[in-house]
């Protein structure tokens, strides 16, 4: 199978090409043009890694020992045969917990395989990755091709932008191969960054006589989205045999729901995918009014960091797939130059076949923290509002409650947090909740200075740290 532009499909290349280099020539995003159908509850039985194979080969995409190596990497999770859990709340409820690999977070079920895959479309050659993050991207991503000797990292994170353990993630792995920039301003800055240093020819050329190419691990990369397929589909064929279930998603940059869509077209038992926001509530205007409007729009910083995101880069793909090529460009396009667009009614109804949206301010978010019985994170927490009793639900749970201890001390104790690792103590041992050993480490770093840089310094920060 092909990958094609979103923008214009005629812009076709293979898999590996799309991995090595994800920035397609009018600026889209590479995407199936048709997604396959597979039979997940054939593949019932199966381990993870198996059901996941058995998916990925659906695309024929070739490369089937490389993906099998790929997937070996789920062996570093907490469980080396299934890298998420499934976790029963009631009969109408489950919660996928995604977080149980190397960074406690989502992005470790992708990562960590298309490191391996990246690693290896690249032997011949050197790579630079430039990843921009909100929070959970940049420490899976450093922590996926640490110690790589053909491939620099680059992640871009905005200064008080993410929770201090995500950036205290970041700054522990700032050496060798790896670099960590935290940027004044906020995550669409950095993403905008990221996109504009994928598509200049002049950055290029410098990277190419200092001997690199230039790649992407955000979930531009089709890559990440392919693994995101995965435990969707398998959490339906666990769960639900053959009863359609609605999936709960807390959204950012779209990714996760997108794989969630994807899973659903290619056979997978999902009656609605429910898009929960934070403040931020970008996707509930798009998803409930048909309208993208950034004008006089600023971000708003919350205690969901990862979801204070207000340009969703893979609401591109779900439009090449709902609307073709054509209209993609031009709505985003329109995005671009008047940051504003508006679907035709008939384009809302088309969505809503398939999303619900609503989204869920940090005192809503907190009351959910502090009801539950087990300790969810504040982006997990937003999920809650779209549960409904008489349908069975799945929420994705995106990060370990860990990662964000100053909020879940607000909401459990109704009080600031002093001293983040006390507290965190704290909770873990009144919930019988083990720390990782490697996060309670990071609060060594806590008292080393960190360097801010402006926007417009990265571009010669990078090439200065290559030549080094």
């Amino acid at each position: 199978m092909l990958l094609v532009e979103s923008r214009n499909a005629n812009n076709q290349v293979d898999f590996k090409e799309a991995i090595l280099h994800p920035n397609a020539k009018e600026g889209g995003l590479y995407t199936p043009l048709e997604l396959p159908q597979f039979d997940g509850l054939k593949y019932a039985d199966l381990n993870y890694k198996d059901f996941a194979l058995e998916l990925i080969k659906s695309f024929d995409f070739g490369f089937e020992e490389l993906f099998e190596k790929a997937l070996q990497s789920y062996e570093n999770f907490d469980d080396k045969f299934c890298p998420i859990f499934l976790r029963k709340i009631d009969d109408k409820l489950f919660i996928n917990e995604l977080y149980h690999g190397p960074t406690r977070a989502f992005k470790d079920m992708a990562l960590q395989p298309f490191g391996v895959l990246l690693g290896e479309f690249s032997k011949d050659k050197k790579i630079l990755i430039i990843c921009a993050t909100s929070g959970d991207t940049g420490p899976a991503t450093l922590k996926s091709f640490e110690n790589s000797k053909n491939i620099k990292v680059v992640c871009m994170y905005p200064q008080g932008g993410t929770s201090a353990i995500q950036a205290l993630q970041m700054r522990a792995l700032d050496r060798g191969n790896l670099k960590v920039f935290a940027i004044k301003g906020n995550f669409d800055d950095a993403q905008n960054t990221l996109k504009n240093l994928l598509i200049k020819a002049e950055f290029k050329e410098k990277l190419n006589q200092l001997g690199y190419e230039l790649s992407a691990a955000n979930s531009v990369n089709f890559g990440r989205i392919l693994f995101q397929i995965i435990y969707h589909y398998y959490a339906m064929v666990k769960i639900g045999k053959g009863e359609e279930i609605d999936i709960i998603i807390p959204s950012g940059n779209f990714g996760n729901a997108l794989g969630a869509y994807y899973a659903k077209k290619m056979g997978a038992n999902i009656a609605r995918i429910k898009i929960a926001s934070n403040a931020n509530n970008i996707l509930t205007e798009l998803f409930t009014k048909g309208e993208y409007d950034l004008r006089n729009k600023s971000l708003k910083k919350t205690i969901s960091p990862a979801m204070d995101i207000l340009v969703s880069s893979n609401i591109e793909r779900l439009f090449f797939d709902k609307f073709g090529d054509k209209r993609t460009k031009e709505l985003m396009l329109l995005l671009k130059n008047e940051k504003y667009f508006s679907l035709k009614k008939c384009e809302l109804e088309v969505l809503k076949e398939d999303f619900d949206a609503d989204f869920c301010d940090d005192d809503l978010c907190m009351s959910f923290i502090k009801q539950n019985n087990i300790l969810i994170d504040p982006h997990t927490a937003t999920c809650f509002k779209f549960q409904d009793k008489n349908r069975t639900s799945v929420i994705a749970s995106t990060a370990e409650w860990t990662k964000f201890t100053p909020s879940m001390v607000k909401a459990l104790y109704d009080r600031e947090c002093k001293d983040e690792k006390e507290d965190l103590l704290k909770i873990s041992k009144q919930y019988n909740f083990e720390v990782k050993k490697e996060l309670l480490a990071l609060f060594d770093l806590e008292n080393q200075a960190s360097k801010t840089y402006e926007m417009s310094e990265i571009e010669n920060k990078i090439l200065e740290w290559i030549k080094q």
